[in-house]
């Protein structure tokens, strides 16, 4: 008999199959923020503490609509964008009839978390009356896919599979930061643990197809595969900076504050400690499969503050 898969509940577990649509009523969240204070980088810097308290307010719920809003792109060109030849056989590997049907769930589960994203975004801005703004928040996969063509540039469907390993393997660390807040809103808690769930699975199937997948490279493709990681790894974990000035803009900042604000808290060497534990979990997948003892590969990692040389990741 074969071991169990992380999706053969799928039917019983699913969020899609078993979940209910989360609802935000402003009356029973007063006192209550929409995004940990502690998680919005730019917060925390005197020119955005010397602003008044609604539009602190206003700088949190725009910060949501953003981390939503870039998941609706990033399920759907992103995870989806890989999970769809998975599941259609459209890749050198050859896969199990197992494999391919849990690629089409994790397909079914990223389109629902694109939805119930989306819809919270609109509930939050029709009760409060803080609008979505009307910015591109695709960037952040424009970001991703500009670092894939930069170091796989001829190979693009392998640059996409590894960037959904990537992101799969990283998001339910960065999910799992929000629902034991109990200063933020209910609806943004519940639905963050409801999506944590499920990515805790596709976390799952990604590491069992990334061994999939690397035992069908090339020692050279391996090579170039693992050096392209830190780079990749560094891009998920990157905000989107345009909506950022822009929310900075709106609150009241004039544009050369607002870049100021960027250049302290967005700096590349920002949040070194934070990247380093939501990717533990990524880094010990790399080491599973040997990338750590390619040439070159450590000290790659390393320059990004992902492995110490003589500790590891």
């Amino acid at each position: 008999m074969s071991a169990a898969g992380p999706l053969d509940r799928w039917y019983e577990s699913a969020g899609v199959r078993t979940g209910v649509r989360r609802m935000f009523h402003e009356g029973a969240e007063q006192g209550l923020v929409f995004f940990p204070e502690a998680l919005v980088p730019h917060l925390g810097h005197e020119a955005v503490r010397a602003l008044d308290p609604e539009r602190r307010r206003e700088l949190t719920v725009r910060h949501l609509y953003q981390f939503l809003l870039a998941t609706t792109h990033l399920e759907t060109r992103v995870v989806n964008r890989a999970a769809e030849p998975i599941a259609n056989g459209r890749t050198p590997l050859a896969l199990t009839a197992a494999l391919r049907q849990d690629a089409f769930k994790v397909y079914c589960d990223e389109g629902y978390h694109a939805l119930y994203s989306l819809d919270l975004a609109d509930q939050i801005a029709g009760v409060t009356g803080i609008a979505i703004p009307d910015w591109d928040y695709g960037g952040f996969v424009e970001q991703l896919a500009a670092a894939a063509r930069r170091l796989l540039p001829d190979q693009p469907q392998l640059a996409g599979l590894l960037q959904a390993v990537v992101f799969e393997t990283l998001i339910t660390a960065v999910l799992n930061e929000l629902p034991t807040d109990a200063t933020v809103v209910r609806p943004v808690r519940d639905l963050m643990r409801d999506h944590a769930k499920d990515e805790g699975r596709h976390h799952r199937f990604f590491a069992t197809f990334f061994h999939e997948l690397w035992a069908g490279l090339t020692p050279e493709l391996r090579r170039r595969a693992a050096l392209a990681l830190p780079e990749l790894i560094h891009a998920a974990l990157s905000w989107d900076l345009a909506p950022v000035e822009d929310s900075l803009r709106l609150a009241g900042l004039d544009t050369a504050a607002a870049r100021d604000v960027l250049a302290d808290c967005y700096a590349p060497t920002a949040g070194a400690d934070r990247i380093s534990e939501i990717s533990r979990s990524t880094l010990r997948l790399c080491a599973s499969v040997g990338a750590f003892d390619l040439p070159g590969v450590r000290e790659a990692f390393a320059s990004r503050g992902l492995y110490e040389v003589d500790g590891g990741p």
